[in-house]
């Protein structure tokens, strides 16, 4: 099998690595970890023609789009059109995270348990409504309803902190177009994971639960980030309630969709929060999470390159090998990240242990020599026999890399005690 992987970040770096094992590799346009594991094509993730032309080229039999952008502008319609296979739903999907606002109404109508929520295109309504929310005791979420890359959404501890944020996502447009409709909703409280569905038109296949650390700062302080770090499998979270969240949010949601006429094919990433025992949907994404993508890809042994042809060609996704030991990745950023991407600084990279890979995320090579080149530069994974293993291999990994200003959390992994 001659597999297309669409994007230049590390959870493409995951997915070309994992994939690699199992088929050839293609990856458009990659970066230069990449370019060390599989083939890179100089075809930005942007361009569909490109896109297409490389397809018939090269005889490409799948095509996995990894981030959520041009599965939102519609690149899945036009492959498929094409006649391509494609592990990404098309546009009328992607919906589900271009827009928070179809998403929640789309659990509503679905049955899904998540919070109470409005959506507003004013930002004076808004501001009101967080008034009266703070008002009567309850503290909000306030989220930008298009695709701010994971970080449009604000945890506010007060009404000062909502107002502040309504306003620079509705008026400053921090997050450009995506502030220009909110949701506002009622904040839970309770510990967080990611499950990661295999969707298909006969049924769908979950990977292993992961944990997300998406604060900058360690003791989840500081402003939400794209994500630090992540690991896997979470002992705190069970099987039952696993199969829980599917039945209560996987298959409804995917029956929802069906009855919208969209036929799904691709990752639904549903973000979990249990607040009282009782779990409730944070949001949907349509792709494959990142940080949680490198500490899974360390973890899958088979079967991911078919469970996802499978997907993409409607037939019956079969089930994936997955080892039984732990993983854990931590994300090596810039000093001013999440708001300001690091770019241009030289990077140096020492031997990293066995166990461990150093997934590339923001880096680019000026001249042949390797720069930082994004917020998140690395993702630092490694597997171990216990959690603590693989910890302090991920950790290991990650000091093997030098660049001035250069950080981590430190308590990647402390979630799960």
């Amino acid at each position: 099998m001659k597999i297309l992987v669409v994007g230049s970040g590390g959870r493409e770096h995951a997915l070309a690595w994992r994939l690699s094992k199992e088929a050839e590799v293609i990856v458009a346009p990659g970066n230069p970890g990449i370019g060390e594991d599989c083939e890179t094509v100089a075809v930005s993730a942007k361009d569909q023609d490109g896109l297409v032309d490389l397809c018939r080229s090269r005889h490409i039999d799948l095509v996995v789009v990894g981030p959520e952008d041009p599965l939102i502008e519609g690149l899945g319609n036009r492959l498929r059109a094409e006649g391509f296979a494609v592990y990404g739903p098309d546009q009328a999907g992607a919906e589900l995270e271009g827009s928070k606002a179809f998403s929640k109404q789309l659990m509503v109508e679905a049955g899904v348990p998540t919070a109470a929520f409005q959506a507003f295109s004013d930002p004076v309504a808004a501001t009101d409504y967080a008034r009266v929310k703070y008002d009567t005791g309850r503290s909000v979420v306030v989220k930008a309803s298009g695709n701010a890359l994971g970080k449009g959404v604000v945890v506010a501890d007060n009404f000062e902190a909502a107002k502040d944020a309504i306003h620079r996502m509705m008026v400053d447009r921090e997050f450009g177009s995506a502030g220009e409709t909110i949701v506002i909703e009622d904040r839970l409280v309770g510990p967080e994971f990611s499950l990661l569905t295999i969707v298909g038109d006969e049924n769908y296949v979950s990977l292993p639960v992961a944990q997300d650390h998406k604060r900058a700062f360690d003791g989840d302080l500081g402003p939400n980030t794209g994500g630090m770090g992540a690991f896997s499998p979470v002992a705190s979270i069970s099987d039952s309630l696993i199969r829980q969240v599917e039945s209560e949010m996987v298959e409804p949601t995917i029956r929802a969709l069906k009855a919208r006429g969209i036929s799904y094919r691709g990752t639904l990433f549903t973000g979990v929060l249990v607040d009282g025992g009782k779990p409730y949907c944070l949001e949907f994404n349509v792709r494959m999470g990142d940080p949680e993508t490198q500490a899974l890809m360390m973890r899958i042994e088979s079967g991911y390159a078919q469970a996802l042809f499978a997907s993409a060609t409607g037939t019956v996704v079969p089930e994936i090998t997955v080892s039984p030991l732990a993983a854990l990745t931590v994300v090596v950023a810039g000093k001013d990240y999440p708001l300001q991407s690091s770019k241009g600084i030289p990077i140096q990279v020492d031997q990293v242990p066995i166990g461990s890979k150093l997934f590339h995320a923001g880096t680019a090579l000026v001249d042949g020599n390797l720069v930082t080149n994004g917020g998140r530069v690395f993702a630092a994974s490694a597997i171990g026999k216990t959690l603590e293993e693989a910890k302090a291999l991920a950790y290991a990994a990650a000091a093997s890399v030098h660049f001035s200003g250069a950080r981590v959390r430190s308590d990647i992994g402390e979630k799960s005690a």
